[in-house]
């Protein structure tokens, strides 16, 4: 039998204000809430406004502010020793993927025994019920409030852990575009290509199956043809609107299908020089995709299909190469810059390069790549990336 399992949140609430329902939902799952954000969003006012609609629903707060970077077990474990001294019953995550991804983990260890580097590869499985958790993005990228996969930094050996199981999943999802208005450029870029990264990777990857092929697809266009105008004029709420909205579709289409060969090679990079999620995943993705497109010419030309409706005449190689080119574009007018340019020292970068590619091969994703790489491909991929040239290549 060939069956497909579908995991998403109970609940979505997508839409211009829905971040007025914050206090209604918390109200239904308990009666204190532990908020877990960033000083960011208390900056922008977000976090004040969360604490008025959950006043307006009788609900007591406690506020977790400590992220300020990609998150950590460290993190996880702060605030945890803060939900329970407050006894709270329910999670509210407001911000990027970090405090989601941050969220996630107490929800579960609220719950269950042990450290958070037990879940990891199905070491340890959480079966009890987690504490209830809100998700509430604040970037169009990750779409980490709907998939049950989280990714924390162990801080004892620089290994960012990439753990899915369902307890994982939020209980509900509020997707809300006016709270990605205040996204800087450089983040709309960045969260943007990472989005793109999950839709790609979902669609090519070897356990992709048709409930996401139509996410991934869905995701794909409305994140090629809206990206730059986000990216440009950030106050325009209809191309910020489409861009979360094609995060939460690629969010569930990875979580449902996985992720390959970029975020393989993404995470140990990521840990070991400290660069965010998203940066790291756009780096990567034009070289691999160029190292992968001859594995997946045919899904490539159907993206191609999908996207470009008008090319008629054409052979199945020069659609797969007009995506690959797309993307190469975009990230050179998104000014996604190399790993060099970021500031990666070359010697630090070769003295990492074996480690890093042996994280990535243990990290299981590369598998799901339509070529899988040996290690040494993946040493020279990494070379690949740190010098290459978006504006330049051609295909």
């Amino acid at each position: 039998m060939n069956v497909s399992t579908v995991h998403l949140p109970r609940s979505i609430y997508y839409g211009q204000g829905s971040f007025g329902k914050v206090g209604e939902e918390t109200a239904k799952l308990g009666t204190k809430a532990l908020i877990i954000s960033d000083r960011v969003m208390e900056k922008l006012g977000n976090l004040k406004n969360c604490h008025t609609h959950l006043q307006q629903a009788n609900i007591s707060y406690v506020d977790f502010l400590d992220i300020s970077s990609e998150p950590t077990d460290e993190y996880v474990y702060d605030a945890l020793m803060l939900a329970h001294k407050e006894n709270c019953d329910v999670v509210v995550a407001l911000g990027g993927g970090s405090c989601i991804d941050t969220a996630k983990a107490v929800a579960v260890l609220a719950t269950s025994k042990g450290e958070i580097s037990d879940y990891m590869n199905l070491k340890t499985l959480a079966t009890n019920k987690p504490l209830p958790l809100i998700a509430i993005p604040t970037t169009a990228g990750t779409g980490s409030e709907a998939t049950d996969v989280t990714v924390i930094t162990n801080t004892s050996n620089d290994v960012k852990m990439m753990i899915k199981q369902p307890a994982f999943m939020p209980e509900i999802a509020i997707v809300d575009p006016v709270l990605t208005i205040s996204s800087p450029k450089n983040t709309t870029a960045a969260t943007g290509i990472d989005a793109l990264t999950h839709a790609l990777e979902a669609y090519i990857s070897k356990k992709a199956q048709p409930f996401t092929d139509h996410l991934a697809l869905s995701a794909i266009k409305l994140i090629t043809e809206n990206i730059l105008e986000a990216y440009h004029n950030g106050a325009n709420i209809e191309a910020r609107d489409k861009m979360i909205y094609a995060s939460m579709q690629a969010g569930m289409a990875f979580s449902n299908a996985s992720v390959c060969l970029v975020h393989g090679m993404s995470r140990p990079l990521g840990a070991l020089f400290h660069v965010p999620h998203g940066i790291s995943n756009a780096m990567l993705l034009p070289a691999i995709l160029d190292y992968t497109k001859d594995a997946c010419q045919e899904r490539l030309a159907e993206i191609g299909r999908f996207l470009y409706p008008n090319m008629k005449g054409v052979t199945e190689k020069e659609l797969a190469n007009a995506v690959v080119s797309h993307i190469l574009r975009l990230c050179h007018q998104l000014n996604i810059p190399n790993i060099k340019t970021w500031g990666v020292e070359e010697q630090k970068f070769e003295a990492a390069l074996e480690r890093m590619a042996k994280d990535a091969l243990l990290s299981g994703s590369p598998a799901n790549n339509p070529k899988v790489p040996d290690e040494k491909e993946i040493i020279s991929l990494y070379r690949h990336a740190y010098t290459f040239e978006y504006s330049l290549k051609t295909v």
